[in-house]
């Protein structure tokens, strides 16, 4: 018989959100391992009811669905005659495939008008905000939530993700028990000092900063990919030795059932149309590109919440589950993005040294590292963070909490040491080995992470479990 790994107690409510992994199709006989899942590898369940044939044959018992998988409540909404629009927009989830493109070109678009993406810097702002309230801090040149690109793109993020949960019927407000809260804000504490360390989150210091060619961007991936497994080592801990401090009763406030009517879409609705209006407000009162940053951090959040594209499952479900898929959308976002980049910076339409942190070095493996075990403990990176804190997900506004004070006060002791851009160095990969060079490099990088991830999908050689 295969050996069987089981480990019993409450899964803590930071890892599921992972999609549920193929079983392996070999027996015992061709060297397969008998094994049953623990609890926390459950998937995500909107993910798994839309592929259940069970829950959709359901569904049509009870007059949701019509005989081509459509719900009818949309008609309520838009009319019958953009009811399958509707329903392939809000009904079903996006390919992960599909939505890493369309994240990629968004940030190419997003860098040609301005800058690329990046979360820290907009949550670094709330907290300055916050510390400087409480008197902490002071900062004469501190600029107001509204009217910041970063803190725009931030909120962008947070009311596309509340949208596009509103029009598919997917917004409750979820309370965690006591010990997911903590987690959750000592997960954002550690991602707000790890990513003042690498100069930006994984949005911001790994996946822009490696599409801009800087070398800062692979450092941090090392770092994220090791917190990621030691963040993930010890949620296995505390799950076998101290399964009360994430236990308790879970609330769920406001969730619709599927067999009921709901007021969600029209709110949606009506919440799309003034985002729709915000801008030309932003307009009108001389702040032009303010509005276009708002929009453009919407359309972000509505991809990340049809999608629920991921970039902390992308290095967490490797060690987990062993799902790849991810990390495959991971690495092709990143190719495009990246190409994207050098086409802008190699024609001068940016600057060759945009986005190129002095963080090569210490500064990008440590922070990663740090960022990685903060993201996996509370069960969103910080973009991650931001659309599911849309959704409702309270442990997630633990986290961005936890974020935003943890980056702004790890960047005020960094100034006060004297230590800021000192950790690692600012290197564009060009400059070092062409660009050719640097595009190959990059690409293999790339594919070699996916190739790794999809061959340990079927072999588990590399697992945080064992």
């Amino acid at each position: 018989m295969g050996r069987r790994s089981h480990r019993p107690g409450p899964a803590p409510a930071d890892v599921r959100g992972g999609e549920p992994s193929r079983r392996d199709p070999r027996g015992p006989s061709q060297g397969g391992a008998v094994r049953r899942r623990p609890s926390f590898e459950r998937g995500d369940r909107r993910v798994a009811a839309s592929r259940s044939r069970r829950v959709s044959q359901r569904h049509r018992r009870d007059g949701r669905l019509d005989q081509g998988g459509v719900r009818r409540h949309p008609r309520a909404v838009i009319g019958p005659a953009l009811s399958a629009q509707y329903a392939a927009l809000f009904d079903r989830p996006w390919p992960v495939w599909g939505a890493a493109i369309l994240v990629a070109t968004v940030n190419v678009f997003l860098f040609a008008f301005d800058r690329p993406w990046t979360a820290s810097d907009g949550l670094r702002n709330w907290g300055d905000w916050i510390l400087t309230g409480a008197g902490f801090a002071h900062r004469a040149d501190l600029v107001a939530p509204w009217l910041y690109s970063g803190s725009l793109l931030n909120l962008g993020v947070l009311l596309g993700g509340l949208t596009a949960a509103l029009l598919s019927r997917e917004f409750a407000i979820r309370v965690p028990p006591p010990g997911e809260l903590v987690k959750g804000a000592a997960g954002g504490l550690l991602m707000g000092a790890g990513a003042m360390l690498a100069f930006g989150c994984n949005i911001g210091g790994f996946f822009s900063a490696m599409s801009a060619l800087s070398l800062s961007g692979f450092g941090m991936m090392l770092g994220l990919g090791l917190g990621a497994f030691l963040g993930l080592r010890y949620l296995l801990w505390e799950m076998a030795r101290r399964p009360a401090w994430s236990s308790g009763k879970a609330r769920v406030w406001g969730a619709t059932p599927l067999d009921t009517p709901s007021r969600q879409p029209r709110a949606g609705l009506l919440l799309a149309l003034a985002l729709l209006a915000l801008p030309f407000l932003y307009a009108s009162s001389g702040y032009h590109a303010q509005g276009v940053f708002l929009l453009f951090g919407v359309a972000f959040g509505v991809v990340f919440q049809r999608s629920r594209f991921c970039l902390v499952r992308a290095f967490r479900e490797p060690f987990m589950t062993g799902d790849a898929a991810h990390t495959r959308a991971a690495a092709l976002a990143l190719a495009v993005s990246m190409l994207g980049f050098a086409i802008l910076k190699f024609t001068d339409l940016k600057d060759r040294g945009d986005w190129v942190f002095a963080g090569a070095g210490v500064g990008a493996l440590a922070g990663g590292t740090l960022f990685g075990v903060g993201m996996t403990l509370a069960g969103g990176c910080g973009a991650g963070a931001i659309w599911r804190a849309g959704e409702g997900q309270v442990k997630l506004w633990a986290a961005l909490a936890g974020f935003a004070l943890g980056a702004s006060g790890a960047r005020l002791a960094l100034v006060q040491a004297d230590a800021l851009g000192k950790l690692g160095w600012a290197v564009f990969l060009p400059s070092l080995v062409g660009w050719g060079g640097s595009i190959v490099l990059t690409l293999a990088v790339l594919a070699a992470w996916a190739l790794l991830a999809t061959w340990n999908e079927d072999t588990r050689v590399v697992s945080a479990l064992e």
